[in-house]
């Protein structure tokens, strides 16, 4: 594809993007301030494939809970999937804690200032280590997150998808040639700020664009067809059949998800593949086990078809029994314990009713 503006003679990003930073960045979102690298690595990893809005409040509540390093490696995995419910992708928090308590127990106190040693904790890519480094560490790293991928897919009209490796290779080498060697810090922020408000995924403002008067995309009449789309795949559907289990006070009665897995370490209602296998598992008798209701739930490789039925034991030392065989625990919706919960379980337990 044929650019309007020569490679060759293209300028820049660096210059105009920091003068548009000054006056429209968004300084007031809350990692902007205190930077650390705690700080900027716990938004970042936030940040991945969820929406600016989303995540303030979140990051907040993680902050106000687990401060430093250390709070967070001292954390059980509960307290910390507990402030992530309902935002979704929990293998991060998971990675997040595990990195934490792995440089904690090495007797390290701070992340890594290079990118190599952030790389090697997990759950950190070459982007976010390079956010880390260039924020809040003082050295010059290049980022690719989903904004920068944007603005110089569009910028250079690199084609392809951003997952394959040929297109990947030709964003690094755009986002390494365009990181400025000064005020690198301004400039990572500048370009995830752009991304997010002005080259957006559709529609882009190009009229408000710093930076469109050369840009190749724009030129070319072209920009919404930069980066190219992800090939369209089959989304597999997944049926998934929970047991509400009820106390005489109310409490719910849920079991922790095994990890590897769909919500591992977190909890849910007993759950089983089929109605059937449900029975098995709970060694219910027929009629025992009722549907209350049924509802569709998309992850970000499957759709999960959730059906929700109601154990009804017929005394109390079936309850018990249970209980003991599932070696689970009681939730009362009414006084919750901080435990994680997937926002499709959050979803169920908000609509219960006492009689359910």
């Amino acid at each position: 594809m044929r650019s309007a503006v020569s490679a060759a003679h293209r300028a820049p990003i660096a210059p105009r993007l920091l003068t548009w930073y000054q006056t429209s960045g968004r300084e007031h979102l809350p990692w902007r301030r205190n930077i650390t690298p705690f700080r900027v690595w716990v938004s970042e990893t936030m940040l991945q494939q969820t929406r600016v809005e989303t995540v303030v409040p979140y990051f907040e509540r993680f902050m106000a809970a687990f401060s430093s390093l250390e709070a967070l490696a001292g954390a059980t995995e509960d307290q910390v999937l507990h402030l992530w419910t309902g935002l979704g992708y929990y293998s991060r928090a998971r990675n997040l804690h595990r990195a934490a308590g792995e440089l904690v127990a090495a007797g390290v106190r701070e992340l890594p200032h290079s990118l190599d040693g952030l790389m090697a904790l997990p759950g950190i890519g070459r982007s976010t280590a390079g956010a880390i480094l260039s924020i809040a560490c003082g050295v010059r790293a290049p980022i690719l997150d989903g904004n920068a991928k944007r603005v110089l897919a569009r910028y250079h009209a690199i084609p392809g998808w951003p997952g394959r490796s040929a297109t990947a290779r030709a964003l690094w080498s755009a986002a390494e040639q365009e990181t400025p060697e000064n005020r690198f810090d301004e400039y990572t922020q500048a370009m995830m700020d752009l991304g997010a408000a002005v080259c957006v995924r559709g529609n882009p403002r190009c009229a408000d664009c710093p930076i469109a008067v050369d840009c190749a995309a724009h030129q070319s009449g072209q920009a919404d067809q930069f980066p190219a789309p992800r090939p369209r795949r089959v989304v597999p559907q997944v049926e998934v059949h929970w047991a509400v289990i009820r106390d005489a006070r109310g409490a719910v009665l849920l079991e922790q998800r095994p990890q590897p897995g769909i919500w591992g370490g977190l909890w849910t209602f007993p759950q089983a593949a089929s109605s059937d296998a449900l029975q098995d598992a709970l060694g219910a008798t027929q009629g025992e086990l009722r549907q209350l209701g049924r509802f569709s739930h998309l992850l970000t490789h499957r759709r999960l078809d959730i059906h929700v039925h109601r154990l009804c034991l017929a005394d109390e030392n079936s309850l018990a029994r249970l209980d003991g065989q599932m070696g689970g625990r009681w939730y009362d919706p009414l006084s919750p314990p901080a435990v994680g919960l997937p926002a499709a379980m959050r979803r169920v337990l908000d609509q219960l009713q006492p009689r359910d």
